[in-house]
Order: C-alpha cells, then structure tokens, then sequence
C-alpha cells in the first residue's frame, strides 16, 4: 500500500523536469511525442518542465491540460496492473 501512496503523490504535473517524468514513468514518453513534445531526449530535457517545453513548441494551455491529463491515466494504470499482479502473487 505504501508504494501506491508514493506513486501517486509522484503523478505527472507540467512542472515537473521532462526528463524526471520520463525516468519515473518511461511508458509516458509515448504520450508526450504524441502530442508534439518531441524533447523527450533533447538535451534540454534535464532542465526544462513539460509546461516549459510544450510552450516553446507552441503548445496551447487546453492540450497542456489533456496531455498531463493522459499521462497521468497511462501511470494510473500502471498502478492498478501494479496491484493486480501483486495480488496474483
């Protein structure tokens, strides 16, 4: 339980750094190129926030929203499978 408590204080937000999203969460890096925020690599993905990055790449507040929106449904998921298997055990 406590690991699911940590997790989910950990959801993606737009101020978080690209770079510490895609290292807690990597099956988020799908989402974010999906919605043009190609910098999951870029150099200034250690240093720059998903907000800061999809601003710059001319990104509208609205789908900022929905893209944290649906990232945070793919780590959510990931937690509830986390769970399934961890009962199946």
């Amino acid at each position: 339980m406590k690991t699911k408590k940590r997790a989910l204080k950990q959801l993606v937000t737009k101020n978080m750094k690209i770079m510490e999203v895609i290292e807690r969460f990597p099956e988020v890096a799908p989402i974010l190129m999906s919605y043009g925020l190609h910098c999951v690599g870029c150099y200034v993905s250690d240093i720059e926030t998903i907000g800061q990055g999809a601003m710059n790449h001319g990104i509208d507040e609205e789908t900022i929203d929905m893209m944290i929106k649906d990232a945070n449904q793919i780590v959510l998921e990931g937690i509830k499978e986390s769970d399934i298997d961890n009962r199946a055990n």
